[in-house]
């Protein structure tokens, strides 16, 4: 238990008091205390405040009531798939429209033997039933229901067929689904829940808390955290921006409704990213040189260099002394003319014919029909591409189309280099030829699924 509070209460009647004068607790998982602390959300500033410890089997029964639930009293259940690795370790359960929180339910309901195993009382399970609150289409309104009975589940335990079940519902129901109760009745889900969220956090029943998406380890060893520091923030939500992306995304050729599924989603919730980082290789921020520009957010416009790189290299891809054109010549105005329809560089001093030959290149050769990427960069780089073109350049230069791919699994694992399951390609075409390489590669996977490349 983290924060501050006066007081709190077990279901087993266990009580304990603090003199305190805050009166904010947040029970949590310890990684998840971490990060709050770098938010600026602990009692001390990176330095989590822990004012007891307790297991998941302490909190059993604990009477509770969710924000803005129509439950007067709901209770603290067990579930087993519940990660301590992400989020706050304490889920609220939907099983209406998720698979795992359904069948968890299912299971404590069916089971007797598995409501003794962890103390949990009849009265906390038995009388609740699975209130509907989304209806998705081809699902209905009670989708985690119907697809865990489609594809005959029949425990909590099934982690492979429950992992289908999610990848069915989860995306349709935030992009399809209609809410069913409560003040945003008939609206889609996916329009419905940034102003949920703009409730909650006006009627002080909820914080602004982030995580990396997954565990995220520094090349020192160390597990990172989120942590609320001075950076740049681009807003990619604004609404007029936001609009303009949109459109591009409509028109764009993706090749698959699972790329495509993937964009809508990251457009709906992308709001400010932050842009900068401290250290590192990358570009100056040129109004505040002390930052560099992060990873993901640089070289979303790099195509457009390609269409005049061989006029300011001399024809040699890895650059050349002998160019007629030298970097600090390439000034703002100079790239505003090229790319942006700016007017001539007048303080210029490259070569009106070399000026116009770059302009023409660009506007001949753009914009590019396909980047072929991955699929994990469409959260992020491949969204911002969408939205720097949209700001940069008129319409007709915008994107037209992304193939995204999964990622190559090797033995049904992940290539990691740690590990020694890894290959690079000079390796497989000595060890097994190129045609046959080529041919396991053909044959490895489709679409956006993961490759798996079998030794």
């Amino acid at each position: 238990m983290y924060g501050q509070t006066n007081s709190w209460v077990l279901p087993d009647g266990k009580y304990g008091a603090f003199e305190i004068n805050e009166t904010e607790v947040f029970i949590v998982t310890e990684r998840a205390a971490l990060n709050l602390a770098y938010q600026k959300l602990s009692r001390f500033p990176e330095k989590p405040t822990s004012l007891l410890d307790l297991t998941g089997h302490d909190l059993i029964g604990l009477p509770l009531k969710s924000p803005l639930a129509f439950n007067e009293i709901i209770y603290c259940l067990p579930m087993l798939t519940v990660l301590t690795d992400k989020g706050t370790g304490i889920v609220t359960s939907v099983p209406s429209d998720s698979p795992d929180d359904y069948m968890a339910l299912h299971d404590l309901k069916s089971k007797p033997a598995l409501r003794a195993k962890f103390g949990v009382k009849d009265e906390w399970v038995l009388p609740f039933e699975v209130v509907p609150i989304i209806n998705i289409p081809e699902f209905g309104d009670k989708s985690a229901e119907k697809v865990c009975i489609d594809l005959k589940i029949k425990s909590q335990n099934e982690k492979e067929k429950l992992a289908e079940a999610k990848r069915l519902t989860y995306l349709r129901g935030f992009t399809e689904g209609t809410l069913l109760v409560g003040e945003y009745t008939g609206m889609r889900v996916q329009e419905a829940k940034p102003l949920i969220r703009n409730n909650l956090l006006e009627i002080n029943e909820a914080v602004m808390y982030s995580e990396p998406e997954k565990k995220v380890m520094s090349r020192s060893g160390d597990e990172c955290v989120v942590a609320l520091t001075d950076q740049w923030y681009i807003t990619y939500g604004e609404q007029e921006w936001r609009e303009k992306a949109e459109e591009c995304l409509s028109n764009m050729k993706l090749y698959s409704d699972e790329t495509r599924h993937g964009f809508e989603h990251t457009l709906s919730w992308l709001n400010q990213w932050a842009c900068s980082r401290s250290f590192g290789l990358g570009t100056r921020i040129p109004w505040d040189e002390q930052f560099l520009v992060e990873s993901l957010s640089d070289s979303t416009f790099y195509m457009a260099y390609y269409t005049i790189a061989h006029l300011l290299q001399n024809k040699d891809m890895y650059g050349s002394d002998t160019s007629l054109v030298k970097p600090e010549q390439m000034t703002d105005d100079v790239w505003n003319f090229v790319f942006c329809k700016g007017p001539y560089p007048e303080s210029s001093d490259i070569a009106q014919s070399l000026l116009s030959k770059m302009k023409q290149e660009f506007e001949y050769w753009y914009p590019f029909d396909l980047r072929v990427s991955g699929k994990d960069l469409i959260q992020n780089h491949l969204t911002f591409c969408i939205y720097n073109h949209t700001a940069l350049v008129d319409q007709h230069h915008w994107p037209r189309g992304f193939r995204c791919n999964g990622h190559i699994m090797l033995n049904s694992e992940k290539m990691s280099k740690s590990t020694g399951n890894f290959r690079t390609l000079r390796q497989a075409i000595e060890e097994f030829s190129a045609d046959a390489t080529r041919f396991s590669l053909a044959d490895a996977g489709d679409g956006m699924d993961d490759a798996n490349f079998c030794l």
